[in-house]
């Protein structure tokens, strides 16, 4: 199975848009638009990165396997997630800090989308959070 089967394949099976990889995995929109249509094949790293954002093992898109499996929380979560308070607690730091930490992109393992003009939505990928700060859930 080719890059771009697995990558449409984990999208459908996580629920997410082309958009939300974009958010996940900071990596341009027009990238992902060649990565999804096979006119480009991003090298291994970016896999194993994209991977990692997407909240799948490391090594997803070099499986062999012609049908690769997303793995699903049982809590109906399509990635894992962690949510602000406890990384806040885990890293002693304020909630507000990692709020806005994630409102200007600092972190890697998370992103805050603004959805008004007073409200933010925040997403932290859990397998991401706990590879990059070696710190467990």
């Amino acid at each position: 199975m080719q890059f771009n089967e697995k990558l449409k394949q984990a999208m459908q099976q996580l629920g997410i848009t082309q958009a939300q990889v974009v958010g996940m995995t900071g990596i341009g929109k027009s990238s992902i638009s060649q990565y999804l249509s096979g006119k480009n094949v991003p090298s291994e790293q970016r896999q194993k990165d994209i991977a990692v954002s997407l909240g799948l093992a490391s090594d997803y898109f070099e499986k062999e396997s012609a049908v690769a499996k997303v793995n699903i929380k049982a809590d109906g979560d399509s990635v894992p997630r962690v949510d602000v308070a406890v990384v806040a607690k885990l890293m002693h730091m304020n909630h507000n800090t990692i709020r806005k930490g994630l409102q200007d992109g600092v972190f890697p393992w998370g992103y805050a989308i603004k959805t008004s003009e007073n409200r933010w939505c925040y997403f932290i990928n859990a397998v991401s959070f706990q590879e990059i700060e070696h710190i467990t859930l």
